[in-house]
């Protein structure tokens, strides 16, 4: 049985793509950070699951997902936190944490990771960026940096690794029915479901499958590519 790695793995998009990849008959290790019963009770109810729990925002932390798990077949960069403010408001403390789990975290443990991966000549990386790394949003400007980032990341390490069968791809949701976007207003959905082409918000779901694909061998000829998942929303 192979071996996914989920960051965020225990609420919203991660759940989902836990979910999904759980049905396709993978084992998986899912990373939480505060949402420890959430992970448990996740790996009690799937059954092919383990969990770990440690904080993104500190470097330390990827030694001990390492120690976890060493050698994954997948890895699923999903955990991250958002950053809503102006950007010459915003605080040093949020914008560094932001920045750590965002970007640094996905990309230092890929780096501790990706060895196991090219010594098996195979291996899946998919990371997930957002809407606002391809088109940046107001008042969320460091956000879309460490997304846009994100996107960067995918299409270089896709084109040194993919010599040993190692794919790397990147899902950037849209406006997605999750805790994150919890704050938003009944007005200010109505106003984003008229922005948006298929008139609604996604759901978990839609981006777990999109990521069950990727990892899966029928998109064994894909990496280096960036999938939209969002309704035709371009932010």
């Amino acid at each position: 049985m192979k071996t996914a790695l989920v960051t965020g793995g225990a609420r919203g998009i991660g759940e989902s793509i836990c979910r999904a990849l759980s049905r396709d008959g993978w084992h998986l290790v899912i990373h939480c950070g505060n949402s420890v019963e959430e992970a448990k009770a996740l790996c009690e109810e799937l059954g092919n699951a383990e969990y770990i729990s440690a904080d993104l925002s500190k470097p330390e932390s990827v030694g001990v997902i390492v120690e976890k798990c060493p050698q994954p077949d997948a890895l699923i960069n999903n955990a991250g936190v958002s950053l809503v403010t102006l950007f010459d408001e915003a605080k040093d403390c949020d914008v560094r944490r932001m920045y750590e789990i965002n970007l640094f975290a996905p990309i230092n443990l890929t780096r501790a990771l990706v060895p196991s991966m090219i010594s098996k000549k195979n291996g899946v990386i998919i990371n997930i960026s957002s809407v606002f790394g391809e088109n940046g949003g107001s008042c969320e400007v460091d956000y879309s940096a460490a997304k846009s980032g994100i996107i960067g990341f995918t299409k270089a390490l896709a084109k040194e690794v993919g010599p040993a069968n190692v794919r790397v791809n990147c899902v950037c949701p849209g406006v997605i029915d999750t805790d994150m976007n919890d704050d938003l207003t009944f007005e200010d959905v109505e106003s984003l479901c008229d922005e948006i082409p298929l008139c609604r918000m996604g759901n978990p779901e839609e981006v777990a499958e999109c990521v069950a694909f990727l990892v899966s061998d029928k998109a064994k000829y894909i990496t280096g590519s960036v999938f939209d998942v969002n309704g035709g929303w371009q932010g």
